[in-house]
């Protein structure tokens, strides 16, 4: 029988990209890329958000292409509002991958490839869907198109990656492995279309905070803690962690952070029940308890 150690483990590498993955991803967000550089005079291109931090879970979906406009292009966005760099990448997008495929959201527009999601959350090891992000340099930061606001937006990916490499090596190199699981939770079909925390990047910011103290060498625990300490804290304020952007938890109001209040705690005590459940030797029952909190990729073998 496994152990809930290796049990965690086996879930861990299981949300992690493997090469068949890996070679889907680099394939389509290529094509993207390539694409709009005959569209578009861009400066640079590169990816970014969780996929590029090694924080995204599965199934893969949203990879994140920061597209960095020329100068010239520059000049012809950056003083019009953000819907019209965004409507010009909608409409070039749409031209290849059509209407249905193409959406446009408040900072990027979302290419969807039409993959199927089975029961266990498995894509044929295929990509479902990835962000175009366009962009301006501002100095050493950029700035990207905010619809929600109408007015362009400071932003440094490049600070992000490196405060979640930080906190990854501060912690026995186990924190971007649990940040995964957290987020894989969110993504439980059980929660409904509706995900507990919005956007799942706030789950990642605060557990540069609530992931403290080192690790102790116990999933279990970690996790149970982590649950914990995001239900104390999801009504707070939480920054961008580069301090340049509009805070992260603006993404939700109040009737929606208490939503996720109580279903942080919710998970919390779950967990504390399946860890109880192992204390009395019932792993069977605990390894049960756990893939009913996260859902199917959690191995029970």
């Amino acid at each position: 029988m496994i152990s809930l150690d290796e049990a965690f483990r086996k879930f861990k590498s299981r949300l992690e990209l493997n090469e068949r993955e890996q070679t889907n991803a680099s394939k389509r967000h290529t094509e993207v890329r390539e694409y709009i550089r005959t569209k578009f005079a861009i400066q640079r291109d590169f990816l970014t958000g969780s996929y590029a931090r090694h924080t995204k879970t599965k199934p893969l979906k949203d990879i994140d292409i920061f597209f960095v406009l020329s100068a010239s292009e520059t000049e012809k966005y950056h003083s019009q509002p953000p819907s019209k760099v965004l409507e010009d990448f909608h409409k070039v997008l749409v031209d290849k991958y059509g209407e249905a495929a193409v959406r446009k959201q408040g900072r990027s527009i979302n290419v969807d490839f039409g993959v199927v999601v089975d029961a266990d959350d498995n894509t044929d090891y295929r990509v479902l869907s990835v962000d175009v992000v366009p962009a301006v340099s501002a100095g050493s930061d950029y700035e990207i198109p905010n619809n929600d606001t109408g007015k362009w937006m400071k932003t440094n990916p490049e600070i992000h990656a490196g405060k979640a490499r930080d906190a990854h090596q501060a912690f026995s190199s186990e924190w971007k492995g649990l940040v995964r699981m957290a987020k894989y939770w969110n993504n439980n079909p059980k929660h409904g279309a509706d995900k507990p925390v919005k956007p799942s990047f706030l789950i990642e910011v605060m557990a540069l905070e609530c992931l403290h103290g080192g690790w102790q060498g116990r999933f279990d625990y970690e996790v149970q803690t982590l649950f914990s300490s995001l239900a104390d804290r999801i009504k707070d304020e939480w920054k961008d962690p580069a301090g340049l952007g509009s805070p992260i938890s603006d993404g939700m109001d109040d009737a929606r952070k208490e939503r996720a209040y109580q279903m942080l705690v919710a998970a919390s005590r779950e967990a504390s029940n399946a860890i109880h459940l192992a204390r009395k030797g019932q792993n069977t029952e605990a390894l049960k308890a756990w893939r009913q909190l996260f859902g199917p990729k959690f191995p029970l073998s």
